[in-house]
């Protein structure tokens, strides 16, 4: 009886493993190991079989410095320019022809790995990036009216489609829920970790996950508007755009490369003739030279930890359209609010209704209710709600005009209707000015409604405070930020809200343009400023900030291409924790560059007064360029 060999689990463990393995990305890393492992060879055999270990050593240049080589007859061929991947290369080369094989062999095998752990960073921003990308599915089921589904690409859907989404599949476009219950995993989109219930009206995200519930869905942005290309687009952006001094520094780098190599020529040919050093001598001092001047280091200073950054800000929901952002925020002096949506939680709900002359509470909230019922507006939502709990349907409207910052005016029933702030209208009698201070006395958004030119009733809301402002308030005075609030409420409602979260600065009726002025002087008077905001009303002031930071779940898409800073889950607690990664990576980026500048500095020092050897100086220079590039990959944490 032939017995059938199982295969060993452990083996199939391992073969798996290795089929998985991306090869690619870890290619730079694997030939800087291969390089030392040939490296340590060829040492062990060099006294015994010396043909054998040159051709090791050989074999360990080809290897470690190819990519680096070839990067840098790139940069010469295409941009004219000598950079530091050549510098090092030709240093390599240099002590090789003395007679140097191994130290010139661990010169390339350090900048291996140093260059490997730059790659690392950058393939961590890059596989935040892939991640995204692969989050939207390529397919979806178009749901139609009489109950049909049909597998069709996801790039074909438009807004207004119905989709419907099982339990477990990917959702493929933003959109609203108009039927069913779910919970939907949006971690990749927010950075919450638990899923987040949704019930018909809803908002939900492409690339999230559907829970345990069906779901239909009405598509209200689809392809490269959804939030997940947005995403993919600003990270891309982010990446591409570094901070000044990143600029100042690869602009150096190409005219000191230039003094190096110079300077390596004369201290060749000229300490022979005026020291009385030997050849061999004065060719040896020269390699050290170039090695430990190389700026390798203080290239490496800046861009890995920026990456870093913006790679710990995208898992955290945080996206930051350009390295400059982080650099402003770390030396920020006030941050400006918004109320309404951001301060508070953007859904105010209305608690009184007074009407005048003949008008009754139904008639005067269907009228506002119908021209509301257009607009886009945390507070039309208030009445649209309001109107919805009371049993009253809205009617068709003629026509709508927005006033921002001052309200609507609509033609409804062949009336010409106007809905504002009291502060809109220029004529209003005693009992209605009444009637608004005791209001806004008692902290509450007042609103009024006329009908040809006469005040046919009013309306107070109330918004609730977020729950984590006060702590944001306290953590930003912590580190020694100025809290303002910027709003066009009435001032009565704006003190309240403020003396609850404990801001310093309130500045209350404001239009959109009087924002932007006001952001302006606070600039002066502070310096750099922040203003964070979500609706088209703030669109302006995000503008003229330093740094203008959009609350993204609730954001208008204004807002969100005007902002610097995109806040993907609507947590203002993540407001602090940004800045202080802004401080982080700027002491960050101080400590490498001081550091850096130092070991170049003593490494050519000691090379001039004969205390420095080539191993030495490889190590120093080389170990100097990983520490500040490890020191930089904390930011990933």
């Amino acid at each position: 009886m032939q017995m059938e060999v199982l295969p060993d689990k452990r083996h199939a463990t391992v073969f798996t493993w290795l089929h998985n393995w991306d090869w690619k990305r870890h290619m730079e890393m694997m030939a800087a190991v291969i390089c030392g492992v040939l490296l340590f060879v060829a040492w062990w055999m060099q006294k015994e079989r010396l043909g054998l270990a040159l051709a090791l050593f050989i074999a360990a240049y080809v290897i470690g410095g190819f990519a680096k080589a070839k990067e840098g007859a790139a940069t010469l061929i295409r941009e004219r320019e000598l950079d530091v991947n050549l510098l090092m290369f030709v240093a390599a080369i240099g002590a090789a022809a003395i007679g140097y094989w191994l130290e010139g062999g661990m010169l390339i095998f350090i900048f291996a790995v140093s260059g490997a752990l730059e790659s690392y960073t950058l393939a961590k921003s890059e596989g935040d990036l892939s991640s995204l990308i692969k989050l939207k599915p390529e397919q979806a089921r178009l749901w139609t009216e009489d109950g049909e589904e049909h597998l069709v690409p996801a790039g074909q859907l438009k807004q207004g489609d119905l989709i419907l989404v099982k339990p477990g599949e990917r959702i493929a476009a933003d959109g609203m829920i108009r039927k069913g219950v779910s919970s939907v995993h949006e971690a990749a989109i927010t950075g919450e970790a638990m899923p987040a219930e949704k019930k018909e009206g809803s908002e939900v995200y492409a690339g999230t996950t559907n829970g345990e519930g069906s779901l239909i869905i009405e598509v209200t942005r689809a392809g490269d508007q959804s939030v997940v290309a947005r995403m993919v687009r600003l990270i891309e952006q982010a990446r591409s755009e570094v901070p000044p001094v990143q600029t100042k520094i690869e602009r150096i780098e190409k005219i000191y490369v230039k003094a190096v190599l110079l300077l390596t020529g004369l201290l060749m040919l000229l300490p022979p003739v005026f020291f009385d050093w030997s050849w061999k001598e004065s060719l040896y001092r020269a390699m050290i030279f170039l090695v430990v001047a190389s700026p390798c280091a203080l290239v490496a200073s800046i861009l890995p930890a920026l990456l870093a950054a913006i790679s710990n800000g995208a898992r955290q929901g945080i996206l930051i359209k350009s390295g400059k952002q982080l650099t402003n925020l770390a030396g920020l002096k006030v941050i400006a609010f918004d109320k309404t949506g951001t301060f508070t939680a953007g859904r105010p709900q209305v608690t009184d209704i007074r009407p005048f002359g003949e008008w009754s509470e139904t008639e005067l909230l269907q009228a506002v209710a119908s021209i509301e019922g257009l607009s886009e507006h945390p507070i039309a939502r208030a009445f649209a709600e309001y109107a919805a709990a009371n049993g009253v349907k809205p009617e068709k409207v003629e026509s709508l005009t927005a006033h921002p910052g001052k309200g609507i005016e609509a033609e409804y029933k062949g009336s010409r209707w106007f809905i504002g702030k009291p502060r809109a209208f220029s004529e209003q009698n005693r009992e209605v000015g009444e009637i608004v201070r005791k209001w806004e006395d008692e902290g509450k958004t007042v609103i009024l409604a006329a009908k040809d030119g006469e005040i046919a009733g009013c309306f107070a809301l109330r918004d609730q405070i977020r729950p984590e402002a006060a702590e944001m308030v306290r953590e930003l005075k912590k580190q020694g930020i100025l809290v303002a609030m910027l709003t066009g409420d009435q001032r009565k409602t704006a003190e309240a809200i403020a003396e609850e979260a404990g801001v310093d600065l309130v500045f209350a009726d404001l239009l959109p343009e009087e924002k932007v002025r006001l952001v302006e002087e606070l600039k002066e008077t502070y310096g750099e400023v922040a203003m964070v905001g979500d609706g088209v009303n703030d669109a302006p002031a995000l503008a003229r900030a330093g740094t203008g930071f959009a609350m993204g779940g609730e954001g208008t898409d204004l807002a969100l291409e005007t902002a610097d800073v995109i806040m993907m889950k609507d947590d203002l607690l993540k407001i602090p924790y940004l800045i202080r990664m802004a401080k982080k990576l700027n002491r960050v980026v101080k400590q490498n560059v001081i550091f850096a500048l130092s070991v170049i500095g003593l490494l050519v020092a000691a090379n001039f007064i004969h205390w420095m050897n080539l191993p030495f100086g490889v190590v120093g220079h080389e170990g100097s360029t990983i520490l500040v590039i490890l020191n930089g990959l904390r930011l990933l944490k």
